[in-house]
This record gives C-alpha cells, structure tokens and sequence, in this order.
C-alpha cells in the first residue's frame, strides 16, 4: 500500500476537528499513488480524502489549492480544498502538507474504450480552455530541462539498444526544446493517467492528483494523457481509442498548425517524462509494500513511437 506517513487515529481526529463536519468514523490507506499518502477518511457529514504531500516543494502547494478552486468555480469535477471554520484549506499533519477534499463517486478504469477516451479528452480540453487566457504561473520539476540533466545520469544504469534510444531522444529534446516551450500553454494536469481519473457508469465522475500539475504547452498535456489512455498492452496506439480523445478534444479547443507539427516529437518526449522518473524510483529504497511502476513499460512505449501514424485533427 502506498501510504508512506502512517496516522494515529487520535492525531486524525484532532486534524479533522476545526472542520466542523463532525465526528471521525473511519479512515484507511488508499493502495493507489507512488508519491503522496493518501487516506479515505469518514466523517459524520460525508466521505473525504486525505492527503500528506511527501514530494516537491511546500511553497507550491498554494497553486495547486488555488488551481482546484478555479477548476471547481468553471464546473469541472476534481477534489476541491474543504475549508476549517477559520478559512483555512492548507494544513500541516504529521509535519506533513494537509489537504482534505470530498471523496468524489466513481472508480478507475482499466481497460478503457473509446468512450472513456473521448471523455477525458473532453475534461482535458474544458481544463485548458479555463486556464489558458490567465494561467497560474508554476514551472514543472519533471519539464525539459530536468530531462537534460536527469536523462545523463540515468544513461549510466543503461547499455546496449536503451543507452541508443534514451541518447536519441535526450539529443531530441535538445533540438526541439525552443519549438516546445512556444506552443500555446495553459495550466496541465501533466499526470492524467488512468488511476486518476473516476468514472460513474459511462460519466467521467472526477479527476485527482493535481501535485503535478504546471504551466506549460496543452500539447504536452494531451501527449501525457494519450500515452497511457490509449496505449495496447506492447506500447503501440490504439488508434480508435486515440482518435475518439483527440477528436473530443478538438471539438472543444481546436488545434494550432504547430501543434499538429510537434506532435509525434511530444509523443516521444511525453514517454521519455515517465521513462526517466520510473528509473529513478526504481533505484531508490522504498517503503515495504510502496508500489514501484514498471520504468520498462514507457521504453517500450517510446520504442513504438519513434514512427507515428497519427495526425493531429486540425478540422473537424
């Protein structure tokens, strides 16, 4: 289970109390992430979520308490801060950040079709479209300059055909840094995985997990989320999954020509992300029971992608 700050039930009822949602029910560990811990907590006046926020830097966190606020006000569904009877929504617990949110309905997809796919191309659009006149500043700590000099170091636990795929594409990312950087930008989610978004019946019901998320180009945003909704289970694209969510997404924000130019290269790039931060957790000491995704996985992915046959749908 990924809770890496275990609780006592009295410090959590003493943190729950300035609510002023009642009593404490119940509350367990959430067996989902690889970076924060998270807990389902009961009280008398409904369910919440928990969460101690194990990475990054305490002085963002106010973004991303703000950032929910906005998606919250424009009517997308994502776990909002609840608020103490004294204003307050960032906390400490545990010497850790606090952020209590209502436990939204719904349960993660596994094996997603093109329904779901449109779905949360529709989210994503709606996302941007709320940011992008204005967007709240914050710079990623997993963007291109990380890869530079992450991707360097993580090259000397690698040899053979991955040590020539990661030089590849490290030297790719170099060369289309500049290009990248001046795509339209507005506020990402950057981790729009499966395991954070929720479904209720055919609805997408809630998306969770906005610790990554930053200011940067939306076309990194939908490589990001396309990577892993519409992925075969040998890292290839499905193409009706790929196409239901880029067509929902057009729909709603149509893309830029130098989108459509960038596209198969922010695939790549939006693989290498993932690849590079799997091998650094891979390597380093975890907890017992702290769960360690496959860095091989986003390899193969990104093998697959170094041909793509998949056009950006500039007209609808």
């Amino acid at each position: 289970m990924s809770v890496f700050t275990l609780l006592e039930r009295a410090e959590l009822e003493a943190f729950v109390a300035p609510y002023g949602l009642g009593r404490l029910l119940d509350f367990q560990g959430i067996a989902a992430g690889t970076e924060n811990s998270n807990f389902f907590v009961s009280l008398e006046a409904g369910e919440y979520v928990l969460t101690l926020v194990e990475r990054g830097q305490r002085a963002d966190l106010p973004f991303v308490v703000e950032l929910l606020q906005r998606l919250h006000a424009a009517g997308l569904p994502v776990p909002y801060g609840v608020a103490t009877r004294s204003g307050e929504c960032l906390r400490e617990l545990a010497d850790k950040p606090a952020l209590l949110q209502p436990r939204l309905a719904g349960k993660h997809i596994e094996q997603p079709n093109a329904h779901h796919c449109a779905e949360v191309g529709s989210w994503l659009a709606r996302m941007h479209l709320c940011t992008q006149a204005q967007p709240l500043e914050r710079r990623s700590d997993r963007g291109l300059d990380w890869m530079l000099s992450e991707g360097p170091l993580q090259a000397l636990q690698l040899d053979g055909e991955a040590l020539e795929l990661l030089r590849a594409s490290l030297a790719e990312v170099a060369q289309a840094q500049a290009a990248v950087l001046a795509l339209p930008r507005a506020n990402l989610h950057a981790d729009l995985f499966r395991d954070n978004v929720l479904f209720d019946g055919p609805h997408l019901s809630g998306v969770i997990d906005f610790y990554n998320a930053c200011c940067g180009p939306m076309l990194y945003d939908v490589a990001i989320t396309l990577n892993d909704w519409c992925s075969t289970a040998s890292g290839s694209l499905d193409l009706s999954r790929a196409r239901a969510l880029l067509a929902a997404y057009a729909s709603l924000r149509p893309f830029h020509p130098a989108e459509a130019e960038r596209w198969p290269c922010m695939l790549r790039i939006a693989c290498l992300r993932f690849w590079l931060s799997r091998l650094i957790a891979a390597r380093q000491p975890t907890a017992l029971g702290v769960q360690v995704k496959d860095p091989d996985e986003f390899r193969q992915r990104l093998l697959q992608r170094q041909q793509v046959h998949l056009p950006l749908p500039l007209a609808l």
